[in-house]
């Protein structure tokens, strides 16, 4: 054996937050082990999990020093295949980010330590000639097994249909298998038995035909249709036909309250229930979705950002709804955008990518405009119903005590009074997001962040919506010691609390994350709002995300005041953004809708765009100022963050990163404190790296990046590179 000896050395990747592969060997076969295998090898005084992501002819080390792996985790194929190991070094190479956290990232937990293991091949149950004989014979003394034989009698079934015949179906099952009337063999794959739909409206034909005729290779689509105007309804027949030709969808949502109701919707029209994954199951249901999506099992798969990365042996198509969510972006850790890579694994797959949205990001209509992207418009409700009409509370002119003016009081209570549905809409949950004494002026701040505590009057708690550090309301002003203490603007409680006393007549319902935290809640009082009966709806951004509300006539948004003028160059986008998508809840059925802005500044020019001309003309004056100012989409980002219980070393550590910076075409700015530079008792700044082609950028980055890890200081502070940043 020398050091040259073909495929002796593995490079493994371990869930370590180092940039490099580990060699290992195997002392047996090691051209035996597949990339893509995992394996349980020895990691200073532990033992980790790797995965094996190559093979090497020698290792930079002696032989003598590298250690053989200790275990093979995985027997017969590979964990993920070849598609899904170069779709997750492209992440690794392109967000500069640990390959072992990356590789990781994209197994659910339980496969992520030993000695995790895949759950068995799924399973059906159907009678023997033996069985058939018994249940001609009748019940007699054991009806139960008589009532389970009869059901297998109409064919196979598997655990799910068992599960819904009887809670003991396991016990009852055990004892028919051992009297050989039952019999076990592979669970057939779902077959679809798809419901007729609704009649398509000229533009979603149009849309319908243009994507399909991609059906069978790479093609990123734009679905760009107005809210109401029936993108699920595009989405369904794709999967179907999807479905028809024997291929896998995955379809992505930016929260886990979307995936109930699309769930149901699914589940009806398709004839197949979509399979779940998002980061509020359990680690068991994580584990069976992921081993059915991987078998093959899982025709459809419903899920959040995470569920990007569900190995598809047959994959057909790729949709992500409400493609514009900043929630497609991971903010810590491996900080991946999931649209990017969404059309990444697309293209590399060769089917196609929708990106449905009433509201795309600059970047997707960027891409539309320059033709990289198919563009499908939806400018019709689907239903027929208009869209709705807005009008403008000027607060300078209307004082609105409690955050409510007193004509959009009046407005509400017409509404109600006619039976109808009334959402109020504002982004600041709690009661009020400050409590200050009104004679000296002190307010609650965090001693941890540079942010106001919020108030919350239900359980008398002060707490910071940043690093969710909470203390007591104090009785008395701890400065001057007046009775004195007092809310400063309002919250979602404090909505609450004023509606209810307003119109006591009415339920009301409030979605928020303080409110809607346990499991199954938010369906409940949603399904309760699908009845349609009068009532009020109070909440945050929550509620402005794809939901369904025929009832709801009348949207009031009491205040997005700050987006107008924040130092984030994307704070603008987002308003727009998010106006367009809560508007979108009123008037979708057949009475019409209108929706309430309260505002101190109805002059403001882009605001009046979006409200006059719409959202593709304020898209298009956000695109051109970028343009002007050379901000992306027109030019391509990197942040270096770095943090530390000082701010000296990060300083520090920064300008000398700074120091090191060499490129052409990609420029160093700053360091410069974060918006909010203190956060959970860190001092938090970064330095912006902007160039004006994606190939220079990377390019820059992967030269600079070993001199930065090098520097000592770099040991002396917290530090992260993030690719395509959408927060400051």
């Amino acid at each position: 054996m020398t050091e040259a000896d073909p495929q002796r050395v593995l490079k493994v990747c371990l869930p370590v937050p180092l940039p490099n592969l580990f060699d290992y060997r195997h002392p047996r076969e090691p051209a035996g082990i597949a990339r893509g295998t995992r394996v349980l090898v020895p990691f200073g005084k532990r033992r980790l999990v790797g995965l094996v992501c190559g093979t090497a002819a020698r290792s930079s080390l002696p032989m003598n020093r590298v250690l053989p792996v200790s275990k093979v985790l995985d027997d017969g194929e590979p964990l993920l295949n070849a598609e899904m190991m170069d779709l997750l070094d492209w992440c690794a190479r392109y967000y500069k980010h640990a390959p072992g956290e990356v590789v990781f990232n994209a197994l659910p937990p339980s496969l992520r330590r030993a000695p995790g293991e895949l759950p068995p091949a799924r399973l059906a149950y159907r009678l023997t000639a033996d069985g058939e004989a018994r249940l001609a014979e009748g019940s007699g003394r054991a009806p139960r097994q008589h009532e389970l034989l009869s059901l297998l009698a109409q064919g196979y079934a598997g655990p799910d249909e068992l599960r819904e015949w009887h809670a003991a179906w396991t016990t009852v099952l055990s004892r028919v298998v051992e009297q050989g009337w039952v019999e076990s063999g592979p669970a057939a794959r779902p077959q679809p038995s798809p419901a007729p739909g609704p009649e398509l409206t000229g533009e979603q034909q149009d849309a319908l035909e243009a994507i399909g005729q991609d059906l069978n290779r790479y093609r990123c689509h734009l679905l760009d249709g107005i809210t109401g105007s029936g993108k699920t309804e595009v989405y369904l027949r794709l999967i179907g036909r999807t479905l028809e030709a024997g291929r896998q969808a995955l379809v992505l949502v930016p929260e886990i309250g979307l995936t109930p109701q699309l769930l149901r919707r699914f589940t009806e029209r398709l004839g197949v229930a979509p399979s779940v994954y998002h980061s509020g199951l359990s680690g068991g249901e994580r584990m069976a979705t992921w081993a059915d999506a991987r078998s093959g099992h899982a025709r459809v798969v419903l899920g959040t950002r995470s569920a990007l990365f569900m190995p598809l042996p047959e994959p057909g198509l790729i949709i992500m709804d409400e493609s514009h969510d900043a929630s497609f972006k991971q903010q810590d850790g491996f900080r991946y955008a999931a649209r990017d890579v969404a059309v990444k694994r697309a293209s590399a797959l060769g089917i196609p990518v929708v990106l449905g949205t009433a509201t795309p990001s600059l970047e997707t209509l960027h891409n539309a405009q320059q033709g990289r992207y198919g563009w499908q418009r939806l400018r019709q409700r689907a239903t027929g119903a208009k869209a709705p009409r807005w009008a403008i509370q000027d607060l300078r002119q209307a004082p609105a005590p409690g955050g409510l003016a007193p004509p959009v009081h009046e407005a509400i209570s017409e509404r109600l009074a006619a039976g109808e549905q009334v959402l109020v809409f504002l982004n600041r949950r709690g009661y009020a997001p400050v409590l200050l004494c009104h004679d000296c002026g002190w307010h609650a701040s965090c001693h941890r962040c540079d942010a106001n505590m919020t108030w919350h009057r239900s359980d008398r708690s002060l707490v910071c919506h940043h690093c969710e550090y909470r203390q007591r309301v104090p009785t008395i002003c701890p400065d001057c010691a007046a009775d004195a203490l007092q809310g400063a603007g309002e919250g979602t409680q404090q909505l609450e609390q004023l509606l209810s006393k307003r119109f006591p007549d009415y339920p009301l319902y409030r979605f928020d994350r303080d409110e809607i935290s346990r499991k199954g809640a938010f369906e409940e009082r949603y399904d309760e709002v699908r009845k349609g009966s009068a009532c009020l709806l109070v909440g945050t951004q929550m509620l402005a995300k794809g939901h369904h509300f025929p009832a709801v006539t009348l949207v009031v948004v009491v205040n997005v005041d700050q987006a107008l003028y924040s130092g984030d160059f994307r704070a603008l986008e987002r308003m727009g953004q998010l106006l367009v998508q809560v508007a979108g809840r009123a008037g979708r059925a057949e009475r019409p809708g209108s929706v309430i802005l309260q505002t101190h500044h109805p002059d403001h020019p882009l605001l009046e765009r979006l409200l006059d001309e719409g959202y593709e003309s304020f898209a298009g004056a956000l695109l051109e100022d970028r343009r002007m100012a050379a901000l992306p989409p027109f030019s391509y980002q990197a942040v270096l963050r770095a943090e530390a219980n000082r701010r000296q070393p990060v300083q520090a550590f920064l300008d000398q990163a700074a120091g090191l910076f060499r490129h052409r075409q990609v420029t160093a700015h700053g360091p410069y404190p974060a918006l909010m530079e203190r956060k959970g008792g860190r001092l938090r700044w970064y330095l912006l790296l902007q160039g004006g082609s994606r190939s220079a950028l990377q390019a820059a980055l992967e030269n600079w990046l070993p001199h930065v890890r090098s520097l000592p200081s770099a040991r002396q502070v917290r530090w992260s590179l993030d690719v395509d940043p959408q927060d400051f």
